[in-house]
């Protein structure tokens, strides 16, 4: 399934939103040039519970991450490695570099000023990096311009939800 900007996708149960999350880390993987200046950063938003940590959970399996990848709620930031076999790297097959993933949950911090502890804006200069935020509307003016945006709603069926990548 080739995943669309702009276009609103429906799932109706949490390995349906693994499979969606594990999709676009393929295509985001694949879309991924060599010379890539910063690290790709895709902002999460939605109501608690709407799916967005099962959504990056699928995204790791696809990435090749095969840990368990719980809420980063209180940790604020989780990180992982994409092994060699899972993932395309960015600099091709020669000197290849693995890709970091950043799992970060925004929720509790208050403002930007947080993120300095953080060494966010180190995460996001380098160019290997990927770096998913839950509750990125919380830090919205870190947050470069040209991240992707995925928004997460409930549906007014029960149990569906509303994934729309922006």
């Amino acid at each position: 399934m080739l995943l669309k900007k702009t276009k609103t996708y429906r799932t109706s149960s949490s390995e349906e939103t693994r499979r969606l999350g594990e999709e676009f880390s393929k295509q985001l993987s694949a879309a991924r040039r060599e010379n890539e200046k910063n690290a790709a950063i895709v902002v999460l938003s939605g109501e608690l519970g709407a799916g967005k940590t099962t959504f990056v959970q699928g995204f790791l399996r696809g990435m090749g991450v095969r840990r368990r990848a719980p809420s980063p709620t209180f940790v604020i930031v989780r990180r992982y490695r994409a092994p060699q076999s899972g993932a395309r790297t960015t600099a091709g097959s020669k000197g290849a570099k693995i890709p970091r993933i950043f799992h970060m949950d925004a929720y509790r911090l208050k403002d930007t000023s947080h993120l300095a502890a953080l060494e966010f804006e180190k995460m996001l200069k380098d160019p290997y990096n990927i770096v998913l935020i839950e509750w990125g509307e919380r830090i919205k003016d870190a947050i470069p311009r040209g991240a992707t945006r995925i928004k997460f709603e409930y549906d007014k069926k029960e149990g569906v939800r509303k994934i729309k990548i922006l």
